[in-house]
């Protein structure tokens, strides 16, 4: 910055004002937390915590006692969750801040230097915190992570049970779709119970079954030897046993689910009829009733939307779309708008940016769905998809789905599908249009003959 004396500015110099005078800010450690507040509050400005609950109390009857009402602290792993939890319910503003919005000067990195730096960042108001949904959701949120990774286990000892029939020479997975269906339980089942004659399994085969009975029973003729039918047995029972708490995970998040409903009553208007079959892996309550109650609207009426992937999405977003002011700042948080790299007045990239969040993850797992579907967005797809490539298809198509989930929630707007054809009508006019323009500037006349479309 120029200046006109030795430690004046010139008049278009402006310093920064605080915004948070009352600013304090928290390094996050595994054992203990070290917190800075500003320097005329306390003759000790920096002091540390350990992290049993004990001191984290303490910690807030001292930010208390020196007048901080707002404090400013880095994700670290899980450590943080319940310096925050304890916080916020001691009436405290807490921000939780991506730790790469907030690196301090290379070669300087201490405990007591990352706090100092968070607290004058918070002071001058250059960070952002992250989105974080109120406490109910933020439950429904942990349940679900949490059910989810159960299912990931359960899943790994379907690929164990697999590799013990195939070890046996079974091959069941060549004539059923899925082992742990109908048919393929009945078989592991008698399996275990001591039956290898190949006929007697292969009764209980399932009429839907493609595969026929002779050709079950051939794949169920196999080398039956004592420690790979030990293995399958405590695959299964292991199957059994998470498949059982993925239950228990269901009957917790009908509660959150509930709980979220009390203050509500249901909309006046009649549910819309189902548009999207249920999955296996789906909780067995009626999610879609409860989902109608707590948003106001039946979300799952959009292509690409299960009600279970209208409530991963309410756990990851909330059900309050006020947090973001617009459609495109819902769509940047998410990663899947361009980002912006300018530099000398000439973009350098705008590539979306890499991101592991959860919400934008189910996001694009509906639209490669979609993309299946005679319907304008999975057209919109297949077009994407030939012209760029997949990747770029599903994340274009991924964005105008968040698109719709924020616009409906946000303002009410119901979900509409124009048809695969008004799509590709759409399209061929705005084609035509382009090569009208294109054609008159290079002094051509476009002319339709014979419903061809021609240069004279």
């Amino acid at each position: 910055m120029a200046k006109t004396k030795a430690g004046q500015r010139n008049k278009s110099g402006r310093p920064l004002v605080p915004i948070h005078r009352n600013a304090a800010g928290l390094d996050v450690g595994s054992t203990f937390h070290v917190v800075a507040v500003p320097p005329d509050r306390d003759p000790q400005p920096v002091r540390s915590f350990k992290s049993f609950t004990g001191d984290l109390h303490a910690l807030a009857d001292w930010l208390k006692a020196v007048g901080v009402t707002t404090v400013a602290m880095e994700s670290t792993s899980v450590y943080w969750i319940p310096v925050f939890e304890i916080l916020e319910a001691r009436g405290f503003e807490v921000l939780l801040v991506n730790a790469r919005n907030a690196k301090n000067v290379p070669g300087r990195k201490t405990d007591v230097n990352d706090a100092q730096w968070l607290q004058q960042l918070h002071e001058y108001g250059l960070l952002r915190g992250s989105f974080r949904p109120r406490d109910g959701v933020a439950r429904l949120r942990a349940l679900l992570r949490h059910r989810e990774r159960v299912v990931e286990y359960a899943a790994s000892h379907i690929q164990h049970m697999q590799k013990a029939l195939m070890q046996m020479n079974v091959q069941l997975h060549h004539v059923v779709s899925d082992i742990t269906g109908v048919t393929g339980m009945k078989i592991i089942r008698s399996i275990l119970d001591g039956i290898r004659d190949p006929k007697v399994l292969a009764q209980h085969r399932d009429r839907r079954c493609k595969a026929s009975i002779e050709t079950v029973g051939k794949a169920l003729d196999g080398n039956y030897r004592t420690e790979h039918v030990f293995a399958l047995r405590q695959s299964l029972e292991l199957y059994d046993f998470h498949r059982a708490k993925v239950d228990e995970c269901d009957v917790e998040i009908e509660v959150a689910l509930g709980e979220l409903n009390n203050d509500r009553e249901a909309p006046a208007a009649p549910m819309p009829k189902v548009r999207h079959a249920s999955n296996p892996n789906e909780p067995k309550f009626e999610l879609r009733s409860a989902l109608y109650t707590l948003l106001g609207a039946d979300l799952s009426q959009i292509h690409g939307f299960g009600a279970f992937t209208v409530l991963r999405l309410v756990g990851e977003c909330g059900d309050d779309m006020r947090k973001w002011p617009s459609a495109k700042h819902f769509t940047s948080w998410l990663s899947l708008a361009p980002g912006n790299k300018i530099s000398g007045g000439r973009v350098l990239s705008s590539r979306t940016p890499k991101s592991a969040n959860r919400a934008a993850v189910v996001l694009r797992m509906a639209a490669v769905n979609i993309g299946k579907t005679h319907t304008a967005l999975g057209a919109f797809y297949r077009r994407l998809a030939a012209r760029t490539g997949k990747a770029k298809a599903v994340t274009a198509t991924a964005r105008k789905l968040a698109v719709l989930f924020y616009n409906t929630l946000r303002f009410g707007m119901a979900y509409v599908d124009p048809g695969q054809d008004h799509y590709e009508e759409k399209y061929k006019q705005r084609v035509v249009h382009q090569l009208h323009r294109r054609a008159k500037q290079m002094g051509f006349t476009m002319v339709k003959e014979n419903a061809t479309v021609g240069v004279s």
